[in-house]
């Protein structure tokens, strides 16, 4: 996926301005920058929640800036959000069966008559989103409502859920907040299994002990421009980093 001088202004605010960078198949690129930096704006403009003013963002050699979200999503992009988005009134099961649906063939007759093919699809729904509670540690708490859920485990059932759609591009939005030590720990060897596995991840996160264990390059935000992009170790030295968001007393 790259993005190609990729600009967003809201009224007289500009979010994102001439943005360039690319993600690298098959490894995890991080955003990072302070609070209004532009972060969650960029994984808008990927995902089709927004379109661009200006640029391109090209995602396996075809363009899709300002294509619909549900299209963007057919084409093997999913994310998860800052703020939490679940179906609290299904269960944990259900909610990842929505999102495997994208890949459902049975339309709505075929649904409503209950045909054999329909079932047998439905069965392989279940078990696949039944796979992706496994991966993330939830499968126990699969006939619970989402509800009840705590917030650290919301946020890994909204990973459940975007692993079912099967996508090529897995965009996260600040996964770790919310999760206590030991969730993290276990959202740091998701992602790196994720990795290993050939999926390609885009990662905004403000937890830079995680980020710089994970990433394999960073892109540094602030105030909608790209600053910085390179490897961690680059990044953390960069006195612009460090001057606007990393500080002088971040170590490593």
């Amino acid at each position: 996926m790259e993005l190609q001088d990729v600009s967003l202004a809201f009224g007289g605010l500009q979010a994102v301005e001439q943005v360039s960078l690319r993600v690298p198949t098959a490894a995890v690129k991080a955003v990072i920058g302070p609070n209004g930096a532009g972060k969650t704006t960029l994984f808008h403009l990927v995902s089709g929640f927004l379109a661009p003013q200006q640029g391109r963002v090209i995602f396996q050699g075809e363009e899709i800036q300002g294509l619909p979200a549900h299209l963007i999503a057919r084409r093997g992009i999913a994310r998860t959000f800052q703020l939490v988005q679940l179906f609290n009134h299904l269960t944990v099961l259900e909610n990842v069966m929505v999102g495997r649906h994208r890949l459902s063939r049975a339309g709505l007759l075929a649904g409503a008559l209950q045909l054999p093919r329909t079932r047998s699809e439905e069965r392989d729904i279940r078990a696949s989103a039944m796979e992706a509670l496994e991966f993330v540690g939830l499968a126990s708490r699969a006939d619970q409502s989402a509800a009840v859920l705590p917030l650290g485990l919301k946020r890994l059932l909204e990973i459940a859920r975007a692993l079912a759609m099967a996508p090529t591009l897995l965009l996260l939005d600040e996964p770790a907040s919310g999760l206590d030590t030991v969730e993290t720990e276990r959202l740091k060897e998701m992602i790196l299994a994720l990795k290993e596995q050939g999926l390609t991840t885009l990662l905004v996160e403000h937890d830079m002990g995680l980020t710089m264990e994970v990433a394999d390059e960073i892109a540094v935000l602030n105030y909608g421009r790209l600053i910085a992009d390179g490897p961690p170790r680059a990044i953390q030295k960069n006195p612009e980093v460090i001057a606007a968001y990393l500080g002088t007393d971040w170590q490593a």
